[in-house]
């Protein structure tokens, strides 16, 4: 039975519950009054949700898992399963495209996107217990994510993965936080339970079926977390054991997807089987780092989705990447300048067309880099500070964006990393109101 101690210890870690509830309500206000669930009908609904709204469609009137974009063109592996199954399952009960299904999916979206709030807000108060601050960054972070446009825009415009993935991701920090008692006084006897591990694996098993990007980085959490157990070596065994079992929950996640590519293309793809269209794309002079190429087989019109439909997914995927190789082994320079192109595009923005003005545009760009800029810089006074955590932070900044610099960027993609990097943002800031508090005691005549 936990201590008096240990049980206030543990709640100071729950957010309060009205952040939740406030930052669900404005996004579901948005989009009602706002008719964000009025989708474009345009290009047969194409922005309902783009490939993963297509298979969803397909999924609904018989076609199983196929047709990622205009007509029928057979089974698919374009993108990861569990996403366009949650869509399927809103289209069967609410109609194909409606406007009502439009509304259901970006509220689903809105929920899992709140719910993150509750995540920054315990990562926060673990990590900067040493401060002092804990509460009060915890509480700006849970707020700012709860209430600032910039953090509700994928949730409440796109039907796609972002705030799921976001949500999940977070959820997985949270985790390994908790295992290695990151903000625990007293310390847990027995932080490595099954039940955290067992969701660890769970959790990954998901993201791996939303955005197989940012596995990279689970190999290194995982260390991470026995790192932890191998400073008390009696626990260190348990925990190898705990850890297999995550992983085992894992496999056992991509497994029936894993089965089912195995028998329909008679070829090993894993997760998805996109990338060699997408490198394609990425290498091409017309493409220039930009996120829009001629490769992908979007409309129904063009050669590309011909080819597309008459060879197959799979063998048009494997020509594509095997042009692909070969155009980046004679043109090596250029592909290491597009990276750092597409770099400069993962933290400044991704430029755009200023359809609403020059001005709208710089506020654009200005807000996405400011909050990369501010970021960073409290990342690196983490990791100064020796904040609990910083250094798995750290690895979450290097490995998220990686496949993206060699292959695509939209603004996007920094969604599951913009949790951590609201909360290192608020710490900046606090911290330099802290410095500033304390240099206008220090200059108090006495």
């Amino acid at each position: 039975m936990p201590s008096p101690q240990t049980q206030r210890q543990s709640l100071s870690f729950r957010a309060p519950w009205h952040i939740f509830w406030i930052g669900l309500l404005l996004r579901v206000l948005y989009i009602t009054l706002a008719h964000t669930y009025r989708i474009r009908p345009s290009e047969d609904h194409l922005q309902f949700g783009w490939e993963m709204g297509r298979i969803a469609r397909a999924l609904v009137t018989g076609f199983g898992y196929a047709d990622p974009f205009t007509g029928h063109s057979g089974p698919t592996a374009w993108v990861p399963p569990l996403y366009p199954l949650l869509l399927a399952g809103v289209f069967k009960i609410f109609g194909v495209y409606s406007a009502k299904s439009a509304w259901v999916i970006l509220t689903i979206n809105s929920i899992f996107s709140a719910a993150t709030a509750p995540l920054i807000f315990e990562i926060a108060a673990r990590c900067f217990r040493p401060t002092g601050r804990a509460r009060n960054i915890a509480l700006w972070s849970a707020w700012l994510w709860a209430l600032y446009p910039a953090a509700l825009q994928y949730a409440v415009h796109w039907v796609w993965d972002m705030a799921l993935t976001a949500l999940l991701f977070s959820a997985v920090i949270t985790i390994a936080l908790r295992v290695r008692n990151i903000g625990e006084d007293p310390p847990e006897p027995n932080p490595q339970t099954n039940l955290r591990w067992c969701l660890f694996g769970l959790f990954w098993g998901m993201i791996a079926l939303l955005n197989s990007t940012i596995l990279l980085f689970l190999p290194v959490c995982g260390v991470w977390m026995l790192l932890g157990a191998a400073k008390q070596k009696a626990t260190l065994s348990p925990a190898i054991g705990k850890a297999i079992i995550a992983a085992l929950i894992f496999v056992a996640c991509l497994a029936p997807w894993m089965i089912r590519n195995q028998k329909v293309f008679r070829a090993f793809i894993p997760i998805r089987g996109n990338l060699g269209a997408e490198l394609h794309d990425s290498v091409l002079d017309s493409y220039n780092g930009f996120t829009v190429g001629t490769r992908v087989p979007v409309c129904d019109v063009c050669p590309e989705y011909l080819e597309y439909k008459n060879m197959g997914e799979y063998a048009y995927v494997q020509r594509e990447g095997k042009l692909a190789r070969e155009h980046i082994r004679t043109h090596k320079l250029r592909f290491f300048e597009l990276a750092l192109k597409r770099f400069y595009f993962y933290w400044i923005s991704v430029p755009k067309p200023p359809e609403k003005g020059v001005l709208n545009e710089a506020f654009r760009v200005l807000n996405y880099s400011f909050v990369s800029l501010a970021a960073l810089l409290g990342l690196f006074l983490a990791l100064k500070q020796r904040i609990p955590g910083a250094i798995l932070f750290a690895w979450a900044f290097a490995l998220l964006p990686l496949t993206y610099y060699f292959v695509t960027v939209q603004a996007r993609f920094r969604h599951p990393l913009e949790p951590l990097m609201t909360i290192l943002a608020v710490y900046l800031f606090q911290s330099a109101t802290l410095r500033s508090s304390s240099r206008d005691l220090d200059m108090r005549p006495t």
